[in-house]
């Protein structure tokens, strides 16, 4: 049983690196993000900031990360279901955006409450 539950473990961990290395390779935002997130959490570490500071600013980075994975599944879907111009296509593609942007706009929140006390 634990062997089972092992090997689907690993096995996840091999889809999740497939659709990163996936996304990697054709989502642009995704790299910029990364660069956000690696600088925003290499600065919340550098900084002499609370546990639970440092803890929020550093799960926020990787949250916008994290949502632009999904904005990308959304696109990839909506397009495997239509290439074509559609308002549903569109505004379920514009959603997966706005999640992203929600989410940057949270963790530049929390940076600027955080720096300004």
């Amino acid at each position: 049983m634990l062997k089972k539950h092992l090997h689907r473990f690993w096995m996840t961990c091999v889809w999740s690196w497939a659709g990163w290395r996936a996304a990697w390779r054709t989502e642009a935002s995704l790299r910029q993000w990364t660069v956000v997130c690696l600088i925003s959490c290499s600065t919340a570490l550098w900084l002499d900031l609370s546990r639970g500071e440092t803890a929020l600013l550093l799960a926020l980075s990787l949250l916008v990360v994290a949502s632009e994975l999904i904005n990308t599944a959304i696109e990839r879907t909506v397009d495997l279901v239509t290439r074509e111009e559609h308002d549903l296509a569109r505004e379920a593609k514009d959603t997966g955006s706005a999640f992203v942007g929600l989410t940057a706009i949270a963790c530049g929140v929390a940076w600027l409450v955080i720096l300004l006390g």
